[in-house]
């Protein structure tokens, strides 16, 4: 079994005509229960839904607080290399841009480890771009037990393993897996993803259940909203965290709702533009189906709406972040993977949280074995 058939069930459909035809009766009625289905999922997602967004702000801020408290999970990425072979159109690290390339040696990547520990942070993301024969799984193992010395917990945000792959970086320390589908719209993804392994949109789909099956415990999934129209992507993003936290109840299902930042190389058009709007309907409409998900909202956003949107269903945010790789450490020219618009350091961003009546939270994780 795998999501494919699912997820190629709504690419199939009308859903243009599907999201015109919700009724103000169907969202309220979305609104009112207490399980919603994936149908009642789409009136969320609708234009029928955006003159109710305030009663679906009062139930995504009660379901949240039910589920999560009044507390933040803190985390930042660290850029470990930009090497790639794919020629995504909408990404930095497209491998037709002419950037400076790097890789973070054993040395670098402890020297970056202690600064990112010294903010206090206790999880971090580590990315690469996608090159296996530069970041092979073999690189990514090595330095993960380097960072599980300041870390407990070290997720992995990389090209898309096979199962044995995931599982053998859970047994060297890794404990979450994201992985964007960029846009879960099989006929328009060739054309985002003209060469590279990336290409393969099936082996990308189903990464994250293998990752599941491979032993992680947190999986978040996301799409990068604009790249379709973002009602379509916004639906088969919550569908698939529903697929996984059905048939993965030990695992820890969570979303992220990345927006399309500037970047270097050639602009990129959006086919969708989200506005702030959009991007809130769509995190209140995933809260009310899914109450226990996560959801990140990274510093791709803006500070004041970054805080704006604290009561509505945020479980995890990011701070201090640079996405140049050694970005933490070195000085010399680098080029980051996207622009970010929130540079605040941990530090300022456990203010604001806490000026909000929120807790920043560094560490809600310690496992009891001993990385290998």
């Amino acid at each position: 079994m795998s999501f494919y058939p699912i997820c190629a069930e709504y690419n199939d459909a009308p859903l243009a005509e599907q999201f015109g035809s919700v009724t103000e009766h169907d969202v309220r009625r979305a609104i009112n229960k207490t399980k919603l289905n994936p149908k009642d999922f789409l009136a969320l997602l609708s234009p029928a839904a955006i003159p109710f967004l305030e009663e679906m702000a009062q139930k995504a801020n009660q379901l949240t607080l039910q589920n999560f408290g009044k507390t933040i999970q803190l985390f930042t990425p660290l850029y470990m290399a930009n090497f790639c072979t794919n020629r995504c159109i909408y990404c930095g690290f497209n491998t037709k841009n002419k950037i400076p390339r790097t890789q973070l040696g054993p040395e670098e990547l402890e020297t970056e480890a202690k600064a990112i520990a010294e903010t206090g942070l206790k999880h971090l993301l580590i990315l690469t771009g996608d090159a296996r024969t530069k970041s092979s799984p073999e690189y990514v193992e090595s330095a993960v037990k380097i960072l599980s010395r300041y870390f407990p917990s070290v997720s992995i945000e990389i090209y898309a393993m096979t199962e044995e792959e995931y599982a053998r970086q859970v047994e060297a320390g890794v404990d979450g897996m994201t992985m964007f589908q960029e846009t879960y719209n099989e006929e328009l993804y060739p054309e985002l993803h003209p060469a590279g392994p990336k290409r393969d949109y099936r082996f990308r789909l189903d990464a994250p259940e293998r990752a599941c099956k491979a032993g992680m415990r947190v999986v978040n999934i996301g799409a990068l909203l604009g790249l379709d129209e973002w009602r379509h992507d916004a639906l088969k993003t919550g569908i698939h965290a529903a697929y996984l936290q059905d048939k993965y109840p030990d695992v820890d299902i969570a979303v992220s709702l990345p927006r399309i930042r500037t970047h270097v190389g050639d602009a990129f058009v959006p086919r969708s533009l989200v506005s702030d709007i959009s991007l809130t309907q769509n995190m209140l409409a995933l809260r009310l189906f899914l109450p226990r998900c996560g959801i990140t909202i990274s510093t791709r956003e803006a500070p004041e709406f970054r805080e704006n949107i604290l009561p509505l269903g945020v479980t995890r945010m990011s701070a201090g972040v640079s996405t140049e790789v050694g970005g933490h450490t070195k000085t010399d020219e680098k080029v980051g993977q996207f622009d970010i618009s929130d540079g605040r350091s941990v530090e300022e961003m456990s203010q604001v949280l806490r000026k909000h009546g929120y807790q920043p939270v560094f560490k809600d994780w310690h496992s009891l074995k001993e990385a290998s």
